[in-house]
């Protein structure tokens, strides 16, 4: 039940990262938006969902993981329904920063409850795997969904599709899990860390995306930077001096914990380029429609179920390298034979083969790196691991894309005609294919040779462990 409720709400989540991308145009028509304003209706989600995922993650281990994904889940779908009933853009925009609100809440209890019910190995391993395929499946799901919605329905439903999944994943997760001790001690949060890290956090997200309309020279663009330079270094020292940190700063020792964060930062600003860029192909350059566009990218999305498969049955008896230095080696070989797109291809010639060959090798990377992020941490910390790895993740997608999005823009110029938009996409896929080499290289540079040995769980009554948050 577990695993269940947190495979839901974590497809949920993703599906919300891409789903509302294909239906931009409709949005823009019906509710008026002004075209440097539409933008916000994705930046407010990434915005919200990247400043807050340290304290949801950290609120976790604090409140109790249970109470906050129901918390989180709760206000997901309630935006949800405000964002799907929307009259303006205003009441679209704040919808989906709620959207993201609760997603930083949810997405890192969904993570922190798989780590603390299943013990380190095989059966982490497992569990993990299917949250990974779940996860990527709905990343991907969600350009499918979104054209289809979009071409048949209408944009409203990009947004009420959320309600029903959100309801099976609270009604999982109400009849099947424990609620859970309440600690024996009631620690503070750190509000001082929280709003360092909430403001550091977003100020980056917010000056990485709207690179997009001010440019990177943009003197708003670098102040921008600069305040969430200024924050994150003051929550470091902050963290540096409390007794109970946000972010305990000693948890970054571990070459596990450190090496799979910069590993899943490399990982998602690869996935997400990809998944931008090749859109962008199929619509700009080989004229295809929202829902061909979405339903051109299942063989990615099996691509991603088949290859975290694979994963789990490697790591499960191995250490995590062993999926992760080949899968993102892969992964590098398949956005370089996406590089070669031309304006006069098509689907089968340009898409098909690299996206399967791309999708393996990103699916083999996202179930161990889940794995190594939470390896060796001990369970009254797991929210604040998994929420670490979610803003990795939220991070790596953001600054990859705004980073890889401006080389293909400058190569492009001002032009439209297809050869010249194509010549900027295949410029971004192959910095992206460059991204996975790095990550490549990071995981054999950086990531321990052997699995770490598993905590020792507190008592034999794998009931308790559950309820006390012990790995049973």
């Amino acid at each position: 039940m577990v695993l269940a409720a947190a495979a839901v709400a974590q497809f949920v989540v993703a599906l919300d990262m891409s789903v509302v991308n294909v239906a931009l145009p409709e949005i823009r028509t019906a509710l008026g938006f002004a075209p440097l304003d539409l933008s916000w209706v994705v930046h407010a989600y990434a915005l919200a969902f990247g400043g807050f995922l340290l304290l949801g993650g950290r609120a976790c281990d604090l409140y109790g993981r249970r109470r906050m994904f129901v918390l989180g889940l709760a206000v997901f779908g309630l935006c949800s329904l405000v964002g799907g009933l929307a009259q303006d853009p205003g009441q679209l925009v704040a919808a989906r920063a709620g959207q993201g609100l609760g997603a930083a809440a949810a997405a890192p209890a969904a993570l922190a409850m798989l780590t603390t019910t299943f013990a380190e190995g095989h059966r982490r391993v497992r569990a993990l795997g299917v949250w990974s395929a779940v996860n990527a499946a709905g990343g991907a799901l969600g350009v499918l969904v979104g054209g289809l919605l979009t071409e048949y329905a209408t944009w409203r439903w990009v947004m009420l599709i959320n309600l029903p999944i959100v309801a099976v994943a609270l009604a999982l997760v109400l009849a099947g899990v424990p609620a859970g001790a309440s600690p024996a001690r009631r620690e503070r949060l750190d509000a001082l860390g929280a709003v360092l890290a909430t403001g550091g956090v977003g100020f980056l997200v917010l000056g990485v995306v709207r690179t997009d309309t001010l440019g990177w020279s943009s003197p708003v663009t670098w102040a921008t930077l600069a305040a969430a330079a200024v924050l994150l270094a003051a929550f470091v020292l902050a963290e540096a001096r409390v007794a109970t940190p946000l972010l305990r700063l000693g948890l970054l020792r571990s070459r596990w914990v450190a090496g799979a964060n910069v590993l899943v930062f490399l990982a998602a600003a690869g996935q997400f380029t990809a998944f931008y860029f090749v859109s962008l192909y199929m619509q700009q350059v080989l004229g295809m429609g929202a829902a061909a566009t979405g339903t051109a990218f299942l063989p990615f999305s099996l691509g991603l179920v088949a290859g975290t498969m694979v994963a789990t049955r490697v790591t499960a008896s191995r250490s995590p390298r062993a999926s992760l230095v080949p899968g993102a080696l892969l992964a590098a070989a398949g956005l370089a034979w996406f590089a070669l797109i031309s304006p006069d291809g098509g689907f089968l010639t340009d898409v098909l083969g690299p996206s399967l060959v791309t999708s393996a090798g990103a699916g083999l990377v996202l179930a161990p790196v889940a794995a190594a992020a939470t390896t060796g941490v001990a369970p009254r910390e797991a929210g604040m691991a998994s929420g670490l790895m979610n803003s990795s993740r939220q991070l790596g997608g953001s600054i990859g894309l705004a980073v890889l999005g401006t080389l293909a823009a400058h190569r492009t110029g001002t032009a439209t005609d297809p050869a010249a938009l194509n010549d900027g996409y295949a410029l971004g896929l192959a910095v992206a294919a460059a991204v996975f080499v790095l990550a490549a290289v990071t995981a054999v540079g950086v990531l321990p040779r052997r699995r770490a040995v598993a905590p020792v769980p507190r008592s034999t009554d794998p009931a308790k462990n559950q309820l006390e948050g012990t790995p049973s």
